[in-house]
């Protein structure tokens, strides 16, 4: 049996402890201007930032527990710590959008007037620091955990564009009903951007094949180097972001144990090269063993 390891490397902790500190201050200024300016589109989009902080924090804190070194217990280290950050940031994007859409159906019939002055100069100043961070987590969108952040900032970013919108059409045309429009607008936006997220994060926790890995050519490659008769109980799953991982039982002809180590060598290098599969568990079986199937289920 043998195997390899290659780990890839978080995002500065640094970037998102600053982007964090930046998006909390802002968020404290934007809700007292929203209920000022009785704006619910101010004040669902303080509270989509301020989920943005949560996660901006989760993040990093996922970012410096995964630096972790391994444990006895905990053999792979702790860098699913990054999986579950992303998971509960999409949950939270999904209560947040459902809030909502409750207060935008609950206000949709309301006659306040709104402050689109200063709804249309905060957003403003909103898009400004929102796609600033974004800007500076551009290079870990690769990392489901700072992927998780940079969705929540880019669809602020976004979000304060509607907003900016939706406070110039209530300034020329007094609609004020726009307001609550441009909320739930928000909100589907935050439910499609979420759903990526929370759908990867639980296919990662549930070790399902990495998506867009084809388990077809993984059988492929490793059948196609010398020496290599059979390939079966072949798994290929994702330890966190950038981390998969292999195992597999490789039948081989009757050869010296130098032989099956080489063999193993050529097919840790080939998974690795092609397909970026860094950790990877091979044991090898002698010809005439009873294969089992492909993919083995547990008993």
């Amino acid at each position: 049996m043998s195997h390899s390891h290659s780990h890839t490397t978080s995002p500065s902790p640094r970037i998102l402890l600053l982007s964090c500190a930046l998006t909390v201050t802002f968020v404290v200024l934007e809700a007292i201007a929203g209920i000022f300016a009785h704006s619910l589109a101010l004040v669902s989009d303080a509270g989509h930032n301020f989920a943005d902080a949560l996660a901006l924090l989760l993040a990093y804190g996922a970012a410096k527990i995964a630096q972790s070194p391994s444990t006895p217990t905990r053999s792979f280290g702790y860098h699913r710590a990054t999986i579950l950050a992303a998971l509960v940031n999409a949950l939270s994007l999904v209560l947040i959008s459902l809030f909502i859409f409750w207060e935008a159906y609950r206000r949709l019939g309301a006659t306040e007037a709104v402050n689109s002055h200063l709804m249309i100069a905060v957003a403003f100043v909103a898009l400004v620091l929102n796609s600033a961070i974004t800007f500076f987590l551009r290079n870990s969108k690769e990392d489901l955990n700072a992927r998780s952040a940079y969705v929540h900032m880019l669809g602020d970013a976004l979000a304060s564009v509607g907003v900016i919108i939706g406070g110039f059409i209530i300034l020329f045309t007094g609609l004020y009903w726009i307001d609550s429009l441009v909320s739930v607008v928000i909100g589907i936006f935050i439910l499609h951007s979420s759903w990526g997220i929370l759908r990867e994060a639980t296919d990662v926790l549930l070790e399902a094949a990495p998506k867009g890995l084809s388990m077809n050519a993984v059988e492929s490659i490793i059948k196609t180097i010398p020496g290599t008769l059979a390939v079966h109980d072949l798994h290929v799953w994702t330890i966190s972001s950038g981390m998969l991982a292999c195992s597999c039982h490789v039948t081989v002809s009757r050869k010296t144990v130098e032989d099956g180590q080489q063999i193993v060598k050529q097919i840790v290098q080939a998974l690795k090269d092609q397909l970026h599969i860094g950790h990877t568990t091979i044991q090898i079986e002698i010809e005439g063993c009873d294969p089992d199937e492909l993919y083995c289920a547990p008993q």
